[in-house]
């Protein structure tokens, strides 16, 4: 029977709509590799694309990046359950665990991480107070060390309200302060150390918050067991190398290590679900 050429036509026009492709259960297809855009888009690329590389290479399987321009975006297709695999802040794993049932698969082990937040050198600032009422840069209301955890703190800790600015990136949230675009900045001390001697040393760090566990490289429940395993073993495996080590450390991770649901269960104490903003 002929196919009508009305019908034709928008079966052609279906079929040439580019799909999303995500890791089969039998392996088939490129896993898809979600990474949370602290870093400019550039240097997370320079880390990531030959760290997956050789991933490919060790595993037999076929791993694609995937960067997108900002937290908001990371953040919309992690909850969709778009990233086979993501390297996620802990508060979106906890969100994304719930909502996806994603398993963390390794995480830094080389203490817990902590929210920063910087002023100008030469600020007049000496205390967290002073920033009432002031305009405080963050990259996203749910990066969880440089905005999530200092919200909270500064309405619970400090009794203070401040005028946020988002502005897309942690270098971007620093790069306010140095241009007198905001009184200070939230950050993480890894993104910190990253800027130039020169930036960095215009900037003094005012206050640090409370300390929470390391971002994790999470899967999704799609890929087996097998494979999870097999991801994680790699990753490790990879690390113990003298150039997987720099590229890994350069994440930041220094001391990578398997990580479990369970390392993230303190999370729940933090009480931050009135500060997360749902996009």
């Amino acid at each position: 029977m002929k196919t009508p050429p009305i019908i034709a036509i928008l079966l052609a026009a279906f079929l040439s709509i580019p799909h999303r492709a995500t890791a089969q259960p039998d392996g088939v297809g490129p896993i898809n590799v979600g990474i949370v855009p602290q870093f400019d888009l550039r240097r997370i690329d320079s880390v990531w694309r030959p760290l997956l590389d050789t991933l490919t290479v060790r595993t037999g399987m076929e791993f694609r990046l995937d960067v997108p321009p900002n937290i908001p975006a990371f953040e919309k297709s992690l909850m969709a359950g778009e990233y086979d695999l993501a390297y996620m802040n802990p508060y979106h794993y906890l969100i994304a665990h719930k909502r996806q049932g994603y398993v963390p698969l390794v995480r830094d082990h080389g203490g817990n991480l902590s929210g920063i937040i910087v002023v100008a050198t030469d600020s007049p600032i000496s205390r967290v107070e002073q920033l009432n009422g002031k305009v405080v840069a963050f990259p996203a209301p749910n990066a969880m060390g440089a905005a999530l955890v200092p919200r909270a703190e500064f309405a619970r800790k400090f009794h203070i309200t401040v005028t946020e600015k988002y502005v897309k990136s942690h270098s971007s949230a620093y790069l306010a302060v140095l241009l007198n675009e905001a009184a200070a900045a939230g950050g993480i001390p890894a993104t910190l150390a990253q800027l130039p001697e020169s930036s960095r040393q215009k900037l003094r760090v005012l206050h640090e918050t409370e300390h929470f566990p390391p971002h994790p490289l999470a899967a999704h429940p799609r890929l087996t067991t097998t494979q999870r395993d097999v991801i994680a073993k790699a990753f490790l495996a990879l690390a113990q190398t003298p150039e997987g080590s720099q590229h890994v450390k350069e994440i930041p991770m220094h001391d990578p290590g398997p990580a479990s649901a369970a390392d993230y269960d303190g999370l729940a104490d933090l009480d931050l679900q009135a500060f997360y903003v749902e996009e």
